[in-house]
């Protein structure tokens, strides 16, 4: 495939430079990603920043094509110059602006998208980005930012979103609290992520999930099991996602990525915790998912007692509670490996006037009407928890004892906001 693939017109006469973000923590993974890709449309080009010395406010920018790195005389711009920051092999050393990843996105990255759009040489833009980052952020900015003034939306566009997965690995790195800075994988000098963290991000966050073909000479009974889990976590993550094989030549089958569109709106709301549509029941490989749904409150206290269990219960646990001393808070549940975060999404809208509801998302409104209670409005307890060996029961009669008892609820709302509060730790504090 050759020539530019892209849709749409920009303001230099050619079409809108398509690139595709490829992310994962499994290196050996992702690279293969990138030389199918590579493989599949000649003239695309790869722009990758190491973050090795990230601990040191480093990037090292390379740029290459199918033929290798792309030197000085290799890149050239819209007036015909070649690049002058690019050094003589194709390597750059920059800065990480505030020692922010995304920072150092807008100040090294678009420029050089903007360069290679502009020349009109190249039919995709590979950006394969470092094991630790996480596509989300550098997605939005790609389309989102401007560069002197002008926007980026104007000269390219997000194809794909790619994240390349090892399967025989996955349910492992869930479930450790390893830090990505104990293998390298950091991507700032306070990136405190665990592995489990920024692995359960990047699945959730792509619409395709590349993984290596299954061993044509056979497999051994425990790793055909250790594959399979891995692709049942997968599954169960991201239903919608779309899963290939890697050497099959399904990653650019059709019309390809290069021709494709991602959704940059869909796939923000999908990770939004206030308004995500959360995984559904399942189970399959020794693995399973458990959807927990109440409605009544959260004692903060008996809550605050059962994380110990609840977190390690799954590898993988996201959703939305709320605790009975902060009644007009939604609040998002996030838990990867043995890591728990939590966060403020705002007031529900049962704590709003009506017009107030406005101000939201008509999607959070649309599904505030629909589960609306008489008694709780649109506060609900939607938790979600997936694990290989998931004890099911457990963790439902854990939850289901730090709900306030009946006599508890009858204290009321004034009563419940009484209780002493246990998330000092996790949240700020009750005003």
């Amino acid at each position: 495939m050759t020539g530019r693939a892209g849709a749409g017109g920009s303001t230099h006469g050619g079409t809108l430079l398509p690139v595709a973000v490829v992310a994962g923590l499994h290196a050996e993974v992702r690279r293969q990603a990138v030389a199918e890709l590579l493989l599949a449309y000649p003239d695309a080009v790869v722009l990758h920043h190491d973050l090795t010395d990230a601990s040191v406010g480093l990037a090292h920018r390379s740029i290459r094509s199918a033929d290798g790195l792309i030197d000085a005389d290799g890149l050239i711009d819209a007036d015909g110059q070649a690049a002058a920051d690019v050094q003589v092999g194709g390597v750059t050393t920059v800065p990480l602006t505030n020692d922010c990843p995304c920072c150092a996105v807008r100040a090294d990255l678009l420029p050089q998208l903007r360069r290679l759009a502009h020349g009109g040489r190249h039919s995709l833009a590979v950006v394969e980005l470092w094991g630790g980052s996480e596509p989300h952020a550098v997605t939005e900015v790609v389309v989102g930012a401007e560069v002197d003034g002008r926007c980026m939306a104007e000269d390219v566009y997000v194809a794909a979103v790619v994240v390349a997965v090892d399967p025989t690995r996955v349910v492992e790195d869930l479930s450790v609290s390893d830090q990505l800075r104990d293998f390298g994988l950091h991507t700032s000098a306070d990136d405190e992520r665990s592995r489990a963290e920024a692995l359960a991000r990047q699945i959730e966050y792509a619409q395709l999930i590349v993984v290596p073909r299954a061993p044509q000479g056979g497999e051994n009974a425990e790793d055909r099991e250790q594959r399979l889990a891995g692709l049942a976590m997968i599954q169960q993550l991201h239903p919608a996602a779309r899963r290939v094989a890697l050497g099959t030549g399904a990653l650019a089958a059709g019309d390809g990525v290069a021709a494709a569109r991602f959704d940059v709106p869909a796939a923000r709301d999908r990770v939004n915790p206030a308004i995500a549509l959360l995984p559904q029941q399942a189970e399959g490989c020794g693995v399973a998912t458990l959807v927990w749904e109440r409605r009544r409150p959260l004692h903060p206290e008996r809550l605050h007692e059962a994380l110990e269990q609840l977190v390690p219960a799954a590898q993988r646990s996201r959703g939305r509670f709320w605790l009975a001393n902060r009644p007009d808070l939604m609040l998002a549940w996030d838990a990867a490996g043995a890591g728990l975060a939590m966060e403020e999404c705002g007031p529900w809208l049962a704590a709003l006037d009506d017009d107030q509801w406005d101000l939201y998302p008509p999607q959070r409104r649309a599904a505030a009407a629909l589960e609306w209670h008489p008694t709780y409005g649109d506060r609900i307890q939607q938790l979600v928890f997936t694990a290989a060996g998931l004890d099911a029961e457990g963790v439902v009669e854990l939850l289901d004892s730090c709900l306030l008892t009946d006599e508890e609820l009858g204290a009321g709302e004034s009563g419940w906001k009484a209780l002493p509060d246990a998330f000092e730790d996790l949240l700020d504090p009750v005003t």
